[in-house]
């Protein structure tokens, strides 16, 4: 464990010496899943499910049983899809493993490059001109990230989790492709208080263009601890998220020390007797959210709303979630 500790401080290290090309995967920062985003996109030292594959790997440890979860998320008044699916698998309580997808979309796109009927050919739509329609073509935009995760149990209070996230960005008739890798650590200092840190990126991902543009994309380092605390017969958690940024994105982050930046996030969840749960939280884009979850049987059912500043007119966002234990799978 000490080997695995130091392999994480040295990468940390080598972070804070290289130059990067910012919000290379910004759409892996929006966060996943009904709870987290109630709760502020809070959850590196958490979450105890499957979402554990994107926020810690580490917390995959936790599982005694498989799950999947799916997610819907619209933003921006519906003009944005976000999708994400994840399935986790305990292997006879030995390790974890884990498998989340992820998708950012604007689809139905229309190009009119070729559509122009231009009457006196001067190149410019105008009074005697007109589109044909029969010649408009449509496209899709989208990001996607395939993340393969392993955890263990290092100890009653150590675990750690590692991932090899694989992405893939299409614009139109341009594409990008990329592999990067994360790895994170959970440690529990005393009953139901839970710390977590999660270096993503660790040796930065490189993103290579069909054009021929290359991307690197810098690690991040996301630091999170909470505490569950039992009172009127349900568990109230408080949770708490900071996120370092090495790509010297002073004014895009909440506060900042020379080229590094920190984004703090955070939420509390109030649970009843494990089947409703009711969420307040802000987020590191000065987002208040809110949420509430409902679990039948095997099923929870998660929903979440993030306020954006009414004076940008950007809209409001909209997450359902839906996990389900599947119970104890032998292969």
């Amino acid at each position: 464990m000490k080997k695995i500790l130091l392999l994480f401080v040295i990468f940390s290290i080598n972070a804070f010496s290289q130059s990067f090309v910012k919000y290379g995967n910004e759409f892996l920062k929006i966060g996943i899943g009904g709870r987290q985003l109630g709760m502020g996109n809070s959850g590196v030292a958490i979450s105890k499910d499957v979402t554990g594959g994107f926020l810690n790997p580490s917390n995959l440890a936790n599982l005694s049983e498989a799950e999947i979860i799916l997610q819907h998320d619209e933003r921006f008044g519906e003009l944005i899809n976000f999708d994400y699916f994840a399935l986790a698998y305990p292997y006879k309580n030995d390790f974890t493993l884990g498998l989340s997808v992820i998708r950012l979309g604007i689809d139905g796109i229309p190009d009119t490059r070729n559509a122009l009927v231009d009457s006196d050919g001067n190149g410019v739509l105008d009074n005697y001109d007109r589109i044909d329609y029969d010649k408009v073509t449509y496209h899709n935009a989208s990001d996607w990230a395939f993340i393969l995760s392993y955890a263990k149990k290092y100890s009653e209070n150590i675990f750690y989790g590692a991932n090899i996230k694989i992405i893939y960005r299409d614009l139109m008739s341009n594409n990008a492709f990329g592999i990067g890798f994360d790895f994170g650590i959970k440690y529990l200092p005393f009953n139901n208080f839970y710390t977590g840190a999660c270096l993503n990126d660790v040796t930065t991902t490189y993103l290579a263009w069909n054009t021929g543009t290359k991307e690197l994309i810098p690690p991040m380092l996301k630091l999170g601890a909470g505490y569950s605390l039992d009172i009127f017969n349900g568990i109230l958690t408080p949770a708490i998220d900071f996120d370092f940024h090495f790509d010297g994105r002073k004014y895009a982050s909440m506060t900042s020390i020379g080229s590094i930046g920190m984004d703090i996030h955070s939420g509390l969840e109030f649970l009843y007797k494990d089947i409703i749960a009711l969420r307040l939280g802000y987020s590191e884009v000065k987002q208040l959210t809110l949420g509430a979850g409902i679990k039948i049987y095997r099923l929870n059912i998660d929903y979440a709303f993030a306020k954006f500043n009414s004076e940008n007119d950007l809209g409001n966002t909209h997450r359902i979630s839906l996990k389900l234990n599947l119970g104890s799978i032998s292969l």
